[in-house]
């Protein structure tokens, strides 16, 4: 055999069919897909599986005893229909078969025996029942083949994996390729089986062997086999992914830049001298970082991570400024055009003069700053394109279209990308490329990031933190507002919407969903709401469990039903994507004015979006966001002098778990803590991006909250194995493990949150 016997296809194993069945709705091609595809628990005898938790309609695997077994005609003794009711104490769920199965299995399900029983949990009689489940029984008597004691023997001595399965393959036959798998590599010995962690890493830290963690993860025989099995196999993780991490940083830092030190009486100072506040102790700290980094000779890879309203912009705005100062010019790049929209208008308006450089009245220290989107018209497109290929321009807030061909730049000193997360790397380095010598990089998210997924998915980063928000900021008040159970309280929301308007100040009511017939039709629904946004809640959610929920909210059809209704007599206007950029500004640009009371959106007014006489908002369909995404949409609001106030209007039952998620936005305004609640109710593959991706995530064990201790230990080894090594020369079985992190499907996660 030649070669990692890891790398060899699955079929070679396991037969042309099971291999084709893994592959497909698995993701599993080779022998180490299979061994790295670890069981998510472990079964024991008198483990008792609470059947009382089953959710409906998805496939499950339970470990259970039959409690009684009845075979039953019917359709006038036409038909046989055996069902056998097991029990874990908490509860008990019904197995039925029909016809030739019925008489099949009749004689092996009898009353105490226990099994392993998989299948899709539905609904029948108000009964949940497997129909047609595959099982396998775990005791002596379960079979009369030759082989039976043996079967029962080898689940007799050791812990019962459970593994993620599907409907096309069982837990069980999973465990038996896996079986399979164990059982032909020790057959050699395990020989060829590469080991990516170095020798020293794992007698410093006490790890066992990879071979010898295979086999405990998934033949355990005591519980602390699968402990010293994952410990080791959380560090084969973190240590990969941090090597990767650690030679891109490298390979950053190798790179030559433009050293961008501003002069002391430049347009910074001038900026500075004009502003009307001081800035706070974090934005000082933080601009120190990043002037330090502008002033190297290879450029800055520097995530700026930062509370809503902690100021990012303006510390992202010096920072262009200083490099504008040194000849150089700096481009923003902003997801959507309402965000770049706004940003160009605020970055102007604090700028006043010192961006109207040629313009009468501007000021002899000034530059253009120009705004570059999809949309604009020919004529002020090739305006725009000028001042940057001139020089003119030394500020460029923008879209993707920044990233197109045709636009050149005389000294791109600077990229800035707001909301990271919204971008693949592809186009951060496409904006990049357009300098003749890299320039450096500020990377700005709103979205509160936990250190240890700050140092997984940004790991190519140094990161700043903005924790403290500037002076005049007034906290938000939220609540949540069950408009199923107490309509009353979604009636005294519009009430409180208009006092907040009477009072002199503004709203925004925030919708899922715009309403337009394409909209509907990818919602699955009319296009229209269920009910009125008014008095009682749109329409009853999916409260009863399988009810398929009413299409989410729509701000078309809120907007007409509110200004009709409960905010009759107030000007009430709708924003949202689709719009027409010129009209989408309209609204954005009457509503900052304050010519607009209400403003009816869809998340387009998640970031960036900053009008301080905005103090109320009212969330619909609450629980259909994100809580992360929640609290940026709730940070538009309290921007001013005046306290905040957000209202999260859901449906949703009470001790659900997305009222939970609710319960938990309202109790704290701390993002952090909230990113955290967040991430431990997804699975870890969405955190690296994976769900959008769609191929599978790289990480199986390690889990990026929990492993913290990890996560830092891994960062630390790696950064000083490749200072001293970094080409991993001495080091092919790593160099291997990276070439398989690093595949076509999965060269984007690095870098995506």
């Amino acid at each position: 055999m030649t070669g990692n016997p890891l790398d060899d296809p699955l079929r070679k194993l396991v037969g042309d069919r099971t291999a084709k069945v893994l592959d497909e709705h698995l993701g599993l091609r080779t022998t180490g897909d299979l061994l790295h595809h670890y069981p998510r628990r472990y079964a024991e005898r008198g483990e008792l599986t609470r059947l009382a938790d089953l959710p409906v309609d998805e496939y499950v695997t339970v470990v259970a005893q039959i409690a009684k077994a009845d075979k039953r005609t019917y359709g006038g003794g036409s038909g046989v229909r055996l069902e056998v009711v097991v029990t874990d104490g908490s509860g008990s769920l019904t197995l039925v078969f029909f016809s030739k199965a019925a008489h099949a299995h009749a004689h092996r399900l009898l009353p105490g025996r226990r099994g392993m029983f998989s299948g899709k949990v539905s609904v029948f009689n108000r009964t949940r029942q497997l129909a047609h489940p595959d099982y396998q029984l775990l005791d002596a008597e379960a079979d009369d083949g030759p082989d039976a004691k043996d079967a029962v023997d080898a689940f007799a001595n050791r812990l019962i994996p459970l593994y993620p399965a599907v409907k096309q393959i069982t837990s069980w036959r999973i465990a038996q390729a896996v079986d399979t798998a164990i059982d032909s590599l020790g057959a050699i010995g395990w020989a060829g089986v590469g080991e990516p962690l170095p020798a020293e890493l794992r007698a410093g830290r006490d790890l066992v062997a990879l071979p010898e963690a295979l086999e405990k993860v998934h033949r355990p025989r005591t519980k602390r086999d699968i402990e010293v099995a994952r410990q080791r196999l959380k560090w084969d993780e973190a240590f990969v992914l941090q090597v990767a991490l650690a030679r891109r940083r490298a390979d950053e830092s190798a790179l030559p830049a433009v050293p961008r030190v501003p002069g002391e009486d430049g347009l910074l100072t001038a900026f500075d001298g004009r502003l009307p506040f001081t800035l706070t102790e974090g934005q000082q700290a933080v601009s120190a970082e990043v002037f330090a980094d502008l002033a190297t000779d290879h450029p800055m890879h520097r995530l700026l991570q930062g509370e809503v309203g902690s100021g990012k912009t303006l510390v992202a705005l010096r920072a262009m400024l200083g490099v504008v100062d040194t000849g150089g010019q700096a481009a923003m790049l902003a997801p959507t055009e309402v965000l770049a929209q706004q940003h160009h208008r605020s970055i102007t308006e604090m700028m006043g003069d010192l961006a109207e450089s040629g313009m009468l009245g501007g000021s002899e220290l000034g530059t253009k700053v120009v705004l570059l989107t999809g949309s604009m018209g020919a004529a002020a497109r090739r305006q725009a394109l000028l001042d940057l290929i001139s020089g003119d321009a030394g500020i460029v807030i923008g879209t993707h279209a920044l990233i197109e061909d045709k636009v050149k730049f005389r000294d791109l000193g600077l990229v800035v990308v707001d909301e990271q997360h919204r971008f693949g790397v592809e186009q951060r380095d496409a904006l990049r490329a357009k300098a003749e010598q890299p320039p450096h990089l500020l990377v700005m998210t709103a979205t509160p990031i936990p250190r240890t997924v700050a140092m997984t998915v940004f790991g190519d980063l140094e990161t700043s933190v903005l924790d403290q928000l500037p002076a005049g900021r007034s906290p938000i008040a939220t609540h949540v507002v069950p408009a199923e159970e107490k309509p009353h309280f979604l009636a005294r929301a519009w009430e409180r919407v208009r006092e907040e308007v009477e009072s002199g100040h503004q709203a925004y009511v925030v919708c899922p969903r715009i309403g337009d017939e394409e909209d509907a039709k990818a919602a699955g629904g009319s296009g229209k709401a269920s009910g009125k946004a008014s008095g009682k809640a749109a329409a009853k959610g999916a409260a009863d469990e399988g009810e398929e929920r009413r299409p989410p909210l729509a701000v078309l059809d809120v907007a007409d039903q509110l200004a009709k209704g409960p905010l009759s007599g107030l000007r009430v206007e709708a924003l949202h994507g689709r719009m027409a950029p010129d009209a989408k500004d309209d609204v954005m640009r009457r509503f900052a004015a304050g010519d607009v009371d209400v403003l009816v959106a869809t998340t387009v007014i998640e970031v960036g979006v900053n009008v301080p006489n905005a103090t109320a908002m009212v969330i619909m369909d609450a629980d259909r966001f994100g809580v992360s995404q929640l609290h940026q949409l709730r940070g538009r609001v309290g921007r001013g002098s005046a306290p905040g106030l957000c209202l999260l209007v859901s449906e949703a039952p009470e001790a659900s778990p997305a009222r939970t998620r609710l319960d938990a936005v309202a109790r704290t305004l701390d993002g952090f803590e909230l990113s955290r609640i967040d991430l431990e109710q997804r699975r870890e593959g969405d955190v690296l991006g994976q769900a959008q991706s769609g191929s599978r995530s790289s990480l199986r064990v390690l889990a990026v909250i929990e492993d913290e201790d990890v996560i830092a230990a891994a960062r630390d080894e790696a950064t000083a194995l490749v200072a001293a090594d970094p080409d991993l020369a001495g080091r092919p079985d790593l160099r291997s493990a990276l070439e398989s992190l690093l595949d076509a499907d999965r060269e984007e996660y690095l870098e995506k949150g």
